[in-house]
């Protein structure tokens, strides 16, 4: 079956920075107006058409105990403009994948409000996520993710989505004999129980979104969940954790490249990599992760989250005919090789440590013309700043557009945007002021920037 297309849409907040105030106002009111015709539309539709359950997880539970059928979650964040997201009319007419997804009891979840947060553990920087579930809670799987703004096909499609749920189905005709082999699919107790009783929420949102009112507005966003957790730590004046500054860590990150149309094909090594060091090679099928059956790379981000620095991880690979066994063995630093810039965590971020400006690699010409010589010289160019709250600081501060970042807080190493958020988050607290040095014109100046909650 060929890959069908997925439903790709993408607001970019940069897009009101340059217009006067009014007219980004009224292009958010008429953008608010739309998206709250896409969440009630999209309620209409799938009450009316009847196929999935709507946004009520305990309706579905009690229809899997009674069907003895599995649960197919998908969690997908209907007011979101970045995401990416199934489109149920193309896979409804698909006969193959249709016949799948009739095996299971199929709940969308719209909004994060009420979330179990005990249960629901995933990458909040997705605004699609997908949960294979028995109605003992016990989850089978994860599916869904990203790793870049708008390029998805290297992470998802249909064709993998749809073996994922033919493994489900295995693996739930095999149960409850199989269900040790799930145990370390569910997550320990975190920071709240549910989004809008973290401390960053609870005064602003409900446990349940408000159609009679504004829906969209009180919709609490996946990405909201993560940014309430790094809050959680910096508004209490300590650092960011890795686990929470860089969560659910892409497997290329190690150099393990897995095939998105299959489950757990190898596609590719990157040279000298931790996964190449481990031995691994294009073709294997990694069985299991620290003794988890991995059923797509959510599944692998999912171990790779949990694994602390300088933690091994035991890996169980099939390659040919032959099983073999091998182990990744993460140093000191290792989640450090992902990227940040592309989530949307990354602008409460770049609020709190640049003082709203935006970052890019400075390229050959613009470290020439900035008289950077040096290969191993930081040098990150202002590709644009906020104009409006917060995210103004910097420009009021004095940056502007083009200026070649190549200092932060006496730091010249911090080569990605990535780099440079990274270590202001567990470096530079609220309340204190960061020098900055940075080339404009071919002259060096210097500012000090202050640090924000």
């Amino acid at each position: 079956m060929s890959k069908v297309t997925w439903s790709i849409c993408a607001l970019t907040l940069a897009a009101f920075l340059y217009l006067p105030l009014q007219a980004a106002e009224e292009g958010k009111n008429n953008v608010q107006q739309t998206r709250s015709q896409k969440v009630r539309g999209d309620r209409e539709k799938v009450l009316s058409d009847g196929y999935w359950i709507y946004n009520d997880f305990e309706k579905g539970l009690a229809e899997s105990k009674k069907t003895g059928k599995p649960l197919l979650i998908v969690l997908r964040c209907i007011p979101c403009e970045e995401c990416v997201k199934l489109d149920e009319e193309i896979m409804e007419k698909d006969p193959e994948l249709r016949q799948l997804m009739d095996q299971y009891v199929r709940v969308r979840i719209v909004g994060t409000n009420g979330l179990d947060l005990n249960l629901f553990q995933y990458d909040y920087d997705q605004s699609f996520a997908v949960f294979l579930m028995n109605a003992d809670k016990t989850i089978y799987g994860r599916f869904g993710t990203r790793s870049h703004r708008t390029d998805w096909t290297s992470d998802v499609s249909i064709d993998g989505f749809e073996k994922a749920l033919a493994t489900g189905l295995e693996w739930h005709a095999n149960y409850p004999e199989n269900k040790a082999m799930f145990a370390a699919k569910q997550g320990g107790k975190p920071l709240f129980a549910a989004p809008e009783k973290s401390p960053a929420l609870k005064d602003k949102y409900t446990s349940a979104l408000n159609y009679e009112g504004d829906v969209v507005k009180s919709c609490i966003h996946c990405h909201q969940i993560g940014d309430a957790q790094k809050s959680f730590f910096r508004d209490q004046g300590n650092v960011i954790p890795d686990q929470y500054l860089f969560p659910y860590p892409h497997p290329k990150a190690i150099g393990l490249i897995l095939d998105p149309s299959e489950t757990n094909l190898v596609e590719a090594i990157t040279a000298d990599s931790i996964a190449e060091k481990a031995g691994l090679k294009p073709g294997d099928r990694i069985a299991s992760l620290d003794g988890q059956p991995i059923l797509s790379i959510a599944d692998a981000q999912w171990v790779l989250h949990h694994a602390d620095s300088a933690d091994e991880i035991d890996v169980t690979y099939v390659r040919g005919s032959e099983k073999g066994e091998t182990v990744l063995s993460l140093p000191e630093g290792w989640r450090q090789q992902d990227d940040l810039s592309w989530r949307v965590s990354s602008w409460p971020m770049r609020r709190m440590v640049l003082g709203g400006l935006v970052l890019e690699e400075a390229n050959a010409e613009q470290r020439a013309q900035a008289g950077i010589t040096d290969p191993n010289q930081m040098a990150l160019r202002v590709r644009f700043m906020g104009r409006y709250g917060d995210h103004a600081l910097a420009m009021k501060t004095g940056f502007q557009v083009d200026d070649i970042l190549i200092e932060y807080d006496g730091h010249t190493d911090l080569m990605r945007e990535t780099d440079l958020l990274a270590y202001a988050a567990q470096n530079c607290l609220p309340g204190e002021k960061v020098a900055i040095e940075f080339v404009r014109g071919g002259a060096k100046k210097k500012l000090s920037l202050k640090m924000q909650k």
